[in-house]
């Protein structure tokens, strides 16, 4: 599993906990978006735009979005159509976040969650797994209908 991640200077510290517990599994790439000039203040919401497209474009599989709150970053990632980002504290809503909303973005707030509980949020949203026959599969595909409705043409 390929997984982008990204945060801001809010975020970076637990970000950094974050990738090291993702580094630990044998079956996950991780692709760290943030700036790469650490000394760069970027704002959280081109480092989100940039986690995903990583996904909406198949380069990656999900991401994981880290900033003092996480509101932002899963605002602005939900801007990207055909992103499904959720805004987590707990296991339970990691957990459901991916059987029942299939989202793709993982995003937590660094000032609201330590580094345990982070670490428990993250192990449990990469170990579920959405089911396209649940009873929460029609509400996915009528999210996606929506979210293709508003689309603007490009006029390519």
């Amino acid at each position: 599993m390929k997984i982008a991640i990204g945060c801001d200077d809010a975020g970076e510290p637990l970000l950094r906990i974050v990738e090291e517990l993702l580094q630990d599994h044998n079956n996950v790439d991780v692709i760290n978006l943030s700036a790469a000039d650490t000394d760069a203040i970027e704002h959280y919401p081109d480092v989100a735009e940039r986690v995903a497209l990583a996904v909406a474009n198949d380069g990656c599989d999900r991401g994981i979005l880290v900033c003092g709150t996480g509101i932002g970053m899963a605002i602005t990632a939900c801007k990207v159509p055909g992103i499904r980002a959720a805004l987590c504290h707990d296991a339970y809503s990691a957990e459901r976040s991916r059987k029942s909303n299939n989202a793709q973005i993982l995003t937590m707030g660094a000032r609201v969650i330590g580094p345990e509980l982070a670490k428990s949020i993250v192990e449990t949203w990469l170990l579920s797994e959405f089911d396209d026959s649940s009873p929460s599969a029609p509400k996915v595909r009528r999210m996606a209908e929506i979210d293709a409705k508003y689309l603007k043409p490009t006029g390519k």
